[in-house]
């Protein structure tokens, strides 16, 4: 399908695939959410759906188990689709009991056959025979150069992501002469987290609030390839240890994963508690961030190495919500403003200087941290885009010659 009939403003039909069931917690949650509001809100026909997958992947927080029962899951998904309208716009496969459940459980194979283009968000969907037949598949890289080296080491998943038409990411300097993101030889394009910014409430800053952030400790192994080391949120943080007894116990970590050095981050200073809490729905994970001072984070250390240009979906939430945000620098700011609502660091001086500029002009930051959310997040000018490079085909990298697959494979 041309690109132009997205900028004439006709009506396509998107499906967005994502992972709210199986992880029905408020922070992957709100960024998949972003994507619906803000596709409808150009005009789209948008449907969510989601696929269990062919292992146990549902992830229940009161039980704090991952297995194949979705009942958390599907109830947690219909207050969210609630609270934006979509009521009747969703439906998961469950392939272990070979059934559909949700409100369009009946009506997939009718919405599949109508539809313009699948946005694939993070890749942890198969694409299944009913959505073969779509002719954009975009994948949507939210996890820059880890999905990089999961093509070039597992011809599996390398092959999963050929059947999508084309490749986003949110690695923005992807294919520069800065980034060393491993090249798995599909032809990624830079993509950012569209906010639709009024479904954010802007609140007064906290001056004596906390500096805060959520996050995992582990979210998987560590990965090397051609004899570098790509670490996680554990690798980045360790340089990080003693900033409280250089500023004061100003920080408190929402932490989860089970490797999470409790005792030791508490030694040093560092107030920690379980993620899941703040987590627990989308309201209580918007109230968490109103009620922070700002946020402190560093990133993943495979995205830092890389010099990736990623920027966080959830520093995106806190400077939507009018709350600056000091984040360890990933190459975002090689695209995007620093100095003012965001603050940029790379070693522990710099975060301390960050700190210090934060206190000593806390309200102008908070204002700039919601003028910078408009400028380079806002769904109206992030999602066109995108839909634009979903729909033109690419000179290479996607598996586009193969014979389309009817939807007749639905299962019932």
């Amino acid at each position: 399908m041309p690109a132009s009939r997205v900028r004439m403003g006709s009506r396509l039909r998107i499906i967005v695939l994502g992972y709210i069931v199986r992880g029905p917690l408020g922070g992957m949650v709100w960024s998949n959410l972003q994507y619906l509001v803000g596709l409808a809100r150009l005009g789209h026909d948008v449907f969510f759906l989601e696929d269990s997958d062919d292992y146990p992947s549902c992830y229940d927080p009161v039980r704090d188990i991952t297995d194949t029962d979705p009942a958390y899951g599907l109830s947690f998904t219909a207050r969210a689709m609630e609270r934006i309208g979509f009521v009747d716009r969703w439906a998961y496969h469950d392939a272990h009991a070979g059934q559909w459940h949700g409100p369009c459980a009946s009506r997939v194979a009718e919405i599949c056959a109508d539809a313009d283009l699948v946005l694939d968000l993070s890749g942890v969907n198969p694409l299944r025979p009913w959505l073969l037949d779509i002719p954009a598949r975009a994948l949507v890289d939210t996890d820059p150069a880890f999905t990089q080296i999961r093509h070039l080491t597992d011809p599996a998943a390398r092959e999963r992501a050929r059947l999508h038409t084309a490749f986003l990411s949110f690695g923005a300097n992807i294919g520069q002469s800065r980034c060393s993101i491993p090249d798995d030889g599909l032809p990624w394009q830079p993509t950012r987290q569209p906010v639709v910014l009024d479904t954010l409430r802007v609140t007064p800053g906290r001056p004596q609030g906390r500096y805060t952030t959520v996050m995992l400790w582990h979210s998987y192994p560590v990965q090397e390839y051609a004899g570098v080391c790509y670490g996680l949120k554990a690798e980045s943080f360790m340089p990080y240890m003693d900033l409280p007894a250089r500023v004061g116990p100003i920080f408190e970590l929402a932490v989860g994963s089970a490797t999470t050095p409790h005792a030791l981050l508490r030694r040093h200073g560092w107030s920690v508690r379980d993620s899941r809490k703040p987590t627990r729905d989308l309201p209580t994970y918007e109230s968490y961030i109103r009620r922070s001072k700002a946020e402190f984070s560093v990133a993943k250390h495979g995205y830092v190495t890389t010099w990736s240009g990623w920027f966080s979906e959830r520093s995106i939430t806190y400077l939507a919500s009018g709350r600056p945000v000091l984040v360890q620098d990933t190459g975002f700011s090689d695209w995007l403003s620093t100095g003012s609502g965001v603050l940029a660091f790379s070693s522990p001086d710099e975060a301390v200087a960050g700190l210090h500029e934060i206190d000593s002009r806390y309200a102008q930051h908070c204002r700039a941290a919601r003028d910078v959310a408009v400028e380079y997040f806002d769904a109206a000018k992030v999602l066109p885009p995108l839909i634009d490079r979903a729909m033109t085909r690419p000179a290479g990298g996607g598996d586009t010659s193969r014979d389309r697959v009817p939807s007749e494979g639905l299962v019932r």
